[in-house]
This record gives structure tokens, sequence and C-alpha cells, in this order.
């Protein structure tokens, strides 16, 4: 079976090719039991099943590794203007990339480094992101992530007004409590747990202010922290509404078909 072809089937989003689809299903199911299994061995009873589970394991893992394989292999597709190396080396280096290696990877460590199986196991994790693949061409998908990246700048303006009252927040309040709590709020940047869960509204109250002067700062903090975590919420809504619009105002006058290196909708009149 020639390159062109392989990439092919293993690019997602080829609805009307067949073994492109089985191929998808196949990754995908690989990811579920994965992960899977991964939570049924936090209960006792998956013990009794150690071998199964093991081979189960094994299974998936060789169907992401042969997955990785193959898309090396065919990088120079999916970078069409790059050539085999430079186009092999963007895709490692990628996020897909990235994802795709450590969702099989970790699982061959522990057998050349025994004593950091628990670390190298919690990288399985990662596998969950690649179900973001299976829905890189649907709609639903597509209108999430183009409103996160139409508002990446208002989105990242927010995060840092945050970070920036966080930042002043746990310096007052270590000026106002340290004397009181010297353990608790030690320096400048041990109050940044507690300013996190005030601001988000959160408010574990695993910490929290004994002076008076504390206080009404932490009911300050409090109510900044409503008007300041509702901004991205707003803009995220704004656009989405926005986004939904202009996908009602062109659905009737055009249909959409996908790029098959990028993955980039291609608009074209429905005629």
């Amino acid at each position: 079976m020639e390159k062109q072809r392989v990439y092919e089937i293993i690019q997602i989003g080829q609805l009307k090719d067949r073994p492109s689809r089985a191929y998808d299903l196949i990754v995908a199911t690989a990811i579920l039991l994965n992960l899977g299994i991964a939570l049924f061995e936090t209960f006792d009873i998956s013990t009794l099943m150690d071998d199964v589970l093991f081979l189960i394991e094994i299974a998936t893992v060789l169907v992401f590794t042969v997955d990785y394989g193959l898309r090396l292999w065919t990088a120079e597709h999916r970078y069409p203007g790059l050539d085999g190396f430079e186009s092999i080396r963007k895709y490692v280096f990628s996020l897909g990339g990235i994802i795709d290696f450590l969702s099989f990877f970790p699982f061959y460590l522990p057998f050349i480094f025994p004593e950091g199986v628990v670390a190298f196991r919690m990288f399985r994790v990662a596998r969950i992101f690649r179900l973001f693949r299976v829905n890189q061409y649907s709609d639903a998908m597509n209108i999430v992530t183009d409103v996160l990246a139409r508002r990446r700048n208002q989105l990242l303006s927010s995060v840092f007004i945050l970070l920036i009252l966080m930042t002043g927040a746990s310096i007052l309040m270590y000026n106002v409590e340290h004397a009181a709590q010297p353990d608790v709020f030690a320096n400048a940047f041990s109050g940044f747990w507690w300013a996190a869960s005030t601001l988000t509204t959160v408010g574990y109250g695993d910490i929290y202010p004994l002076t008076l002067a504390g206080k009404i700062l932490g009911v300050i903090i409090t109510f900044l922290g409503v008007g300041i975590v509702a901004i991205p919420t707003g803009i995220i809504s704004a656009g989405f509404v926005e986004q939904l619009n202009e996908e009602d105002g062109s659905s009737s006058q055009k249909t959409f078909e996908y790029c098959p290196y990028c993955g980039e909708k291609l608009p074209h009149d429905g005629h």
C-alpha cells in the first residue's frame, strides 16, 4: 500500500472512506479501553484480573505504537512543503506528536527503569487527549476550537489580570496576616493558594485570615474574584453566540469540506 493511501487512512475525518473510519474506531476503542484499565486498577478487585488487564494494555499500547510509527512514516504528506526529515521533526515536536508519543512510550520505560514505574504510569492520562483527534472534523468540536482561537487574546488578557490580582492579594495578605500566622503566611508567595481559592470563589477553608484586616481584605478579594472570573466566561459565551450566528447564516449558502493536510475547513458553494 503506497504511503499516500496510508496517510489518507490514518488521517482522521475521511467520512466517506470506510478504512479510515474503521481505523479511527480502532484507535478510539484502544484509548477508551486503556483509560478504562487505568480507572479499574484503582479498585482492589482489579488484582484478580491482573493478567487479563495487562494483556489488554499491551494490545492497546501496540495500537498506539503502530499509529505513531505510521504517522512518522507519512509525515511528509502531512507537511507537503517540507522534506522527509523536517516533516518528521515538525510532527515529533508538535502538540499532537508529543501527545501521541506520551500515549505509548511510558509503557516501555518501567522495563528499563523499574524504580520509576509509578511516575511513568501517570503519563497514561495523556492518552485521553488523543480522543480530540477523533472529533477533529466534527462541527461541534470545531466551534469550540474556533471560539478559543478567535478569542485567545481576550482570554489571555483576562488570565493576565487574574494573575496580577492573585499576586497583589497574596502580598497584601502576607502583610496583614504574617504576624498572626507566621507558619501559614510565611512569605509573599505562600498566600497564592489562598488567593486562588478566594478569587475563584471556591474557598476550601484550609487557609483563612484571623485578623480583622485580613478578613476585610478577604471579603474585598472575594467580591473582586466574582467579577474577574466572570470575564473569561463572558468572552467565551459571546464568542459562541457570534460563531453560532455565523454558522447559521452561512449554512444555507455554503457546505464544507476539510483539508486532508491541516484539517481546516474549505468552504465552497453548495451548488
